[in-house]
This record gives structure tokens, C-alpha cells and sequence, in this order.
């Protein structure tokens, strides 16, 4: 059986983590959620400006040292938020550090009705990563966390997923 780590950030209502949760626990897998060196602001309205200029911009946050060695596993399922269209600037930072040949990845992201180019900005950061059942989980669009998506397919996408780590 291939060794899965679960990867995610998740910022305001925990809906990413959620799933990453749900995921981890299903696979038998390892969980770890990153954080960022300096926090984001607990003001939400701060939180999405400042969102907004690091995802127009491109900027990668300094990470705060994770406890697993991606390294040492042969799948990484990672999450994030949608923050304006994009992956969470956090998860870019994930996504830059390291290198992704010879690795299966499988993105998956949660968003309040606007997915944007979520899982392709993901898949194209894991270069070099075979990208598999990626997953996008939509959240009630008022930046709550009614899970819009039906639990069904959230679980049928968690049984696909530890199916693969048994082929």
C-alpha cells in the first residue's frame, strides 16, 4: 500500500481542514497543516485584502516548519481554500519548496460558489507530479460552512482515493 500524507491550510472556518480530516482518517493517512510564520489577521475583511494583494501578486509566505518529510511518501493529497481564484498563498509556498518528480498528487479544494483555476494553478505547481482525482468541495458562498457539496460525493471521492493507494 502507497503511504499518503494529507497536506492543507485552512483559515476561517476550518472547512479545508475538514475535509483534509476526513481524508487523512479514511486513507490511513498522515495529516499535517501548515502554517504560516507570520498569521494572517483574525479580522476576516483584513484577512481577504490582504488575500487579495498576495494572491495578485504572486507571493509566497515564509512557512512555519512542518513535522512530516513529504519526501517519504509517495502520494500527497493537498488542500486549500480558494482565495481569489487561486490557491491559498500559504499552499503556494508548499507547492514551491519542494520538488514534485515521481510524486502523485491529488489537489483538492474547498470554495464558497467560485472554484476559479483552483486545481489547475495546483497541478501545475506539482510539476512533474502525476495529478490524480483531484476534488473541489463547495461551501455556502456567505463564508459560512454548509458543505454544499453532498457528503456522497465526498465520501465517493475519499473511497476513490484510498482505492488508488491500493493499486
Amino acid at each position: 500500500m502507497k503511504r499518503m500524507l494529507v497536506v492543507c491550510w485552512s483559515w476561517s472556518n476550518g472547512n479545508t481542514a475538514g475535509i483534509a480530516r476526513r481524508l487523512a482518517e479514511a486513507a490511513g493517512a498522515d495529516l499535517e497543516m501548515l502554517k504560516t510564520e507570520t498569521p494572517y489577521p483574525k479580522d476576516y475583511q483584513k484577512t481577504v485584502d490582504q488575500g487579495k494583494r498576495e494572491a495578485d501578486s504572486g507571493f509566497c509566505p515564509r512557512l512555519a516548519p512542518i513535522q512530516k518529510d513529504p519526501d517519504a511518501y509517495d502520494v500527497i493529497a493537498v488542500g486549500t481554500p480558494t482565495w481569489w481564484y487561486t490557491m491559498a498563498p500559504a499552499v503556494h509556498s508548499f507547492f514551491r519548496d519542494r520538488c514534485w518528480k515521481g510524486k502523485t498528487v491529488i489537489p483538492f479544494m474547498t470554495n464558497g460558489g467560485w472554484p476559479g483555476h483552483v486545481i489547475h494553478d495546483m497541478s501545475m505547481a506539482a510539476s512533474g507530479a502525476e495529478i490524480l482525482l483531484p476534488m473541489e468541495v463547495q461551501f455556502d458562498s456567505e463564508g459560512g460552512s454548509v458543505q454544499r457539496t453532498s457528503d456522497q460525493k465526498v465520501n465517493a471521492w475519499i473511497a476513490q482515493v484510498c482505492a488508488a493507494l491500493r493499486d
